[in-house]
């Protein structure tokens, strides 16, 4: 029997399952839902194999996985049960151990120490729609996994860019929805949102969508509004004070981190529920100072080959001097971003920041700046 039949097979039986269960409410009783899950159980050829064995077996396919698309086979042994789903989450490390994005809480989790996860955005200019992909680029053979996707979606005040793990539904209301990004008018000051707790805790902000559902008192959960970072522009009009001045504070992120020994939080699941925050000082990030070419007559930043086009987009941040860390630490390239093509950007991040604030950071170049250009 092939491993995508084994995998059929034991989807078929959980799907069985859970019609069962979720019937209870009609002439189905807890009982006979229970009876019927232990029936389908015993008539798995699967359902008794020793627990040893089975971890074997799972962690055998996922250190044969190294990357996308055959990848998706760790993700699809992680859907068959509850059984098999607990053994993945226990094999499948952290972005920060293994470097690998597998399942969706991986985006909320801080990258690798001693290396840059290196991902690609592409901007599709029709309906100011932006896409976030692991893997190196858009031009080279590396199959690109889809990570998250934004929308902009211009105010009379300010701009919003909604974030989704669903490539087609960026709206707030579906399940999908993950967070957002604010700017100001002026578009140098922007704030990055959460839609679910950090595990270091942040202040919970209520916005017109939550307001209207306590009026209401809907039950279903509403998204949430918890500011995790806050980036800022300096003002620079007509480019008259040379490159783009940029700052990021990360307000979930303690300045400790950056530091040999220092351990940033990692989630394991979208929190909703409130927890206590951190008293620690924030991290703060800074765009590192290009270079005046005499030769080329522009701003130059060594991306080791990552981008090819010059832009005023174009940024890498490490850890501020005024976090007080070493400079060491000041030298680690944090977050870096370029375009390599008309609508095509590298992302490679690091630890301590996730996917999904590297890309929120990076989605701040994309706003109309009328204070900076």
């Amino acid at each position: 029997m092939s491993f995508r039949n084994v995998i059929m097979e034991s989807k078929g039986i959980e799907v069985k399952c859970g019609y069962n269960l979720r019937s209870r409410s009609q002439s189905h009783s807890d009982a006979i839902a229970q009876d019927s899950l232990v029936m389908l159980d015993d008539q798995s050829c699967w359902a008794g194999m020793p627990s040893e064995l089975l971890r074997d077996v799972l962690m055998r396919i996922e250190a044969s996985e190294d990357s996308w698309p055959g990848r998706r086979h760790v993700v699809a042994c992680a859907g068959v049960c509850r059984s098999w789903r607990e053994i993945m989450k226990d094999i499948v490390k952290s972005p920060q151990v293994s470097g690998q994005l597998t399942f969706p809480i991986s985006l909320k989790q801080p990258g690798p120490r001693d290396s840059l996860l290196q991902c690609y955005i592409k901007r599709n200019r029709s309906n100011q729609t932006y896409y976030l992909f692991f893997g190196l680029n858009e031009a080279s053979t590396d199959d690109g996994k889809f990570l998250l996707s934004a929308r902009k979606c211009r105010r009379a005040t300010y701009t919003d860019f909604n974030i989704s793990l669903n490539c087609n539904d960026v709206s707030r209301g579906s399940g999908t929805y993950i967070g957002k990004l604010r700017s100001n008018f002026l578009g140098t000051k922007f704030i990055v949102y959460d839609a679910h707790l950090p595990v270091n805790g942040a202040k919970f902000t209520k916005s017109r969508s939550t307001r209207l559902i306590s009026l209401k008192q809907v039950s279903p959960r509403p998204t949430g509004n918890y500011p995790i970072a806050h980036v800022s522009y300096d003002m620079n009009v007509m480019g008259a004070r040379g490159p783009r001045i940029m700052q990021c504070v990360m307000d979930a992120i303690p300045v400790s981190v950056v530091e040999p020994g220092g351990a940033a939080a990692t989630e394991t699941q979208f929190l909703h529920s409130r927890i206590a925050s951190q008293n620690e000082g924030t991290l703060v990030l800074r765009n590192k100072s290009p270079r005046w070419h005499e030769q080329l007559q522009c701003w130059c930043l060594n991306f080791n080959g990552r981008v090819t086009v010059a832009s005023v987009k174009n940024f890498q941040l490490v850890a501020s001097p005024e976090n007080g860390v070493s400079e060491q630490a000041q030298e680690n390239v944090i977050l870096q971003f370029g375009k390599v093509g008309k609508d095509v950007f590298t992302m490679d991040y690091r630890y301590p920041i996730s996917a999904f604030e590297a890309f929120a950071i990076c989605l701040s170049c994309f706003d109309t700046k009328i204070a900076c250009e």
